[in-house]
């Protein structure tokens, strides 16, 4: 199950050119670290995707169900890059809203929020207040959120922003939990190398709108120089591919 673009338009007004034009991509399985400097039209894709917005021309799918239908949206979860803890609510009824808002009722929604809980590795923290959480952990349940109406495809925009080393490693183990151990597709949309890890399956590199690079993580950095040190091919790749 893949979300897949087809020949996709986006621009936000009239008068302004299309951020996405003729715009074709198809989510590949496992992780997928989406990278691109700010401005390359990633969160537009993200919107898109998760059926937030919708595209002016072209149509998105996920196994010829239309982004336009609800059964899409059943399949697909969306994670902003800021979560807003819900007032007076614990980590878990958080969780279980969410999928109550998803069509679930509320007895399966609350059985399930444990289940989604467990897998971020947040389950110590679900009778603690949502709002008395760190930002890592709150994207934590951001992800135990889209989780627990069983989603598919598990989209997040810029989800490391301010996280520290730790919290970042920490966080991409919880997406390569959730990939392997729920067969869930995860797609990440990043600026920030540091985000690329060994364990993300495939690259895409986003760029004016314009897929530069969509491949395996060592096809990208192979793109790098020659001359680049091991420890920084990451950066060389991504500088050469999104200077062309």
């Amino acid at each position: 199950m893949s979300i897949v673009f087809t020949n996709c338009t986006y621009r936000y007004g009239r008068r302004y050119r299309p951020v996405l034009d003729d715009f074709s991509y198809r989510v590949p399985d496992g992780v997928t670290i989406f990278l691109g400097p700010n401005g390359a039209g990633k969160s537009t894709a993200l919107k898109l995707a998760a059926s937030v917005i919708r595209p002016q021309t072209g149509r998105i799918g996920v196994d010829g169900v239309s982004s336009r239908s609800r059964e899409y949206r059943k399949h697909v979860a969306w994670m902003p890059q800021h979560i807003t803890p819900m007032t007076g609510m614990t980590a878990r009824e958080q969780v279980a809203y969410s999928g109550w808002l998803k069509g679930m009722n509320r007895s399966d929604a609350w059985e399930q929020s444990h289940t989604a809980l467990a897998t971020v590795d947040l389950l110590d923290k679900a009778d603690a207040k949502a709002n008395s959480l760190s930002g890592g952990q709150l994207r934590r349940v951001g992800v135990a959120s889209a989780l627990v109406h069983e989603c598919r495809v598990l989209l997040l925009d810029e989800p490391t922003a301010g996280m520290d080393p730790t919290q970042r490693r920490a966080f991409r183990d919880v997406l390569s939990a959730v990939a392997e151990g729920e067969g869930v597709k995860v797609l990440m949309s990043t600026h920030d190398v540091a985000d690329l890890a060994d364990d993300a399956d495939y690259v895409t590199v986003l760029s004016g709108g314009t897929i530069r690079f969509n491949g395996a993580t060592h096809e990208f950095l192979a793109q790098a120089p020659p001359d680049v040190q091991e420890s920084r091919r990451a950066e060389g790749a991504y500088t050469a591919l999104t200077a062309l």
